[in-house]
């Protein structure tokens, strides 16, 4: 009797322990009654009956996509600004364990966290951007159409998720209490990040590959045949603010999940993304200025859209990478951040440049996502954002497991 008891005890406290962070039930609901939790809530009760209604009507009710514009917000925001602010994930892999800057260890797994997230709301938004949605795992195992950049995009993501998913495993691992498996996941940790440095090298450049197809639908200020090197390059940028903004809002929002015996120095590390991103933002400003050298269509600068090409060049490209190194000059953490901000902003302006506002410039019928298409990227988003809180209050993501301290 005592054995049964003793055994139901185990089994009702581990709900308790890893679902409901130690708190009885009545306690844990009134924990949920948070400004965030409201707003999200309200965004849940209209955004979830649009996405079933999506489903249940077909693409065209609940969009202003159309045979002449297939590709609309949908593509523009979730996936193609998606999958660039995701790759903080491979970055930091990279740094800490190919690189052994270890230095940069208390913001991988947010990072990877972030990217892993951000990968699977890709495909989320992606399956409701499809026709047939059903159909989304043929690219993988029914068509071999290897000479398509869809294919590779497809394989790509695909694997990549499954990359993040064995990286992030070790966190899951510490929090289930799965310690032999554990020590195996380690052990596949170095494999994975240069497996994971290859792929996102791949499809974050072949996303930009996928516009070399459509050379008279792109406006010629944003159309290169370098297209795919700006993707890349631009991803890098977007990696680093990301981590930058994520690290900052993190410590904020989550200061209680950081253990105070553990010293982390947040300013270092801001700083030094920051340089990197400095570095990097010029170099891609002097790449773009070559790809239009190479189109020859200096004149279009003079046009509407060559004066909104300037801006995003401008505001989101060369002042931030100035703002950056005098950030970093300075040891202005707060300058690095804002910047960072910023340069996020200007990736999404760059995305939705190249996937809306220059697709299809020059035909009558332009594009205008539909109220409903605003409302499945607000609620996809938002659902990633519950989804790092979540994970955030119970997994050893900002803070190390007592019994993992300093093994890493």
């Amino acid at each position: 009797m005592n054995d049964t008891a003793e055994s139901t005890g185990v089994v009702l406290s581990w709900p308790r322990e890893k679902l409901l962070m130690g708190l009885s039930v009545p306690e844990y609901l009134r924990s949920l009654v948070t400004p965030f939790n409201a707003v999200a809530g309200l965004i849940l009760l209209v955004g979830i009956p649009v996405i079933v209604y999506r489903f249940a009507y077909g693409i065209g009710a609940a969009s202003n996509l159309s045979q002449v514009n297939p590709w609309g917000l949908w593509i523009g925001l979730d996936v193609m600004c998606g999958v660039a602010l995701a790759a903080g994930g491979y970055l930091l892999a990279c740094t800490v364990h190919i690189f052994g800057m270890k230095q940069y260890y208390p913001v991988l797994r947010p990072a990877i966290l972030t990217g892993l997230l951000g990968y699977f709301f890709v495909v989320v938004g992606l399956m409701v951007d499809l026709g047939r949605p059903w159909r989304i795992p043929y690219p993988v195992i029914y068509s071999y159409g290897v000479t398509s950049v869809m294919f590779l995009v497809a394989w790509h993501v695909f694997l990549y998720l499954t990359v993040q998913f064995v990286e992030f495993c070790p966190a899951i691992l510490e929090w289930l209490g799965w310690k032999q498996v554990r020590r195996w996941a380690l052990k596949l940790t170095i494999v994975a990040t240069a497996f994971g440095v290859i792929l996102s090298t791949l499809h974050q450049s072949a996303l930009g590959a996928l516009f070399l197809m459509a050379p008279t639908k792109l406006h010629p200020l944003w159309y290169s045949p370098f297209l795919p090197i700006f993707f890349f390059i631009s991803s890098i940028v977007a990696g680093l603010s990301m981590v930058i903004v994520e690290s900052m809002l993190s410590h904020k929002i989550f200061h209680d999940q950081i253990s105070p015996e553990r010293e982390v120095d947040l300013d270092g590390i801001t700083l030094g993304l920051g340089k990197a991103a400095s570095v990097v933002l010029f170099t891609y400003f002097f790449l773009k200025l070559l790809g239009i050298a190479d189109g020859g269509r200096w004149d279009l600068l003079a046009t509407p859209l060559g004066y909104w090409f300037g801006v995003e060049m401008l505001v989101f490209v060369l002042i931030p990478s100035f703002l950056f190194a005098q950030g970093v000059r300075e040891r202005n953490v707060t300058l690095v951040r804002g910047t960072a901000v910023l340069t996020v902003i200007g990736i999404v302006v760059n995305r939705l440049n190249v996937a809306m506002v220059a697709f299809n410039w020059n035909i009558a019928e332009r594009y205008v996502p539909s109220w409903m298409e605003i409302v499945t990227s607000i609620t996809i988003i938002t659902i990633g954002l519950a989804t790092f809180k979540w994970t955030v209050n119970r997994m050893p993501v900002l803070r190390e497991h007592p019994e993992y301290q300093g093994m890493h």
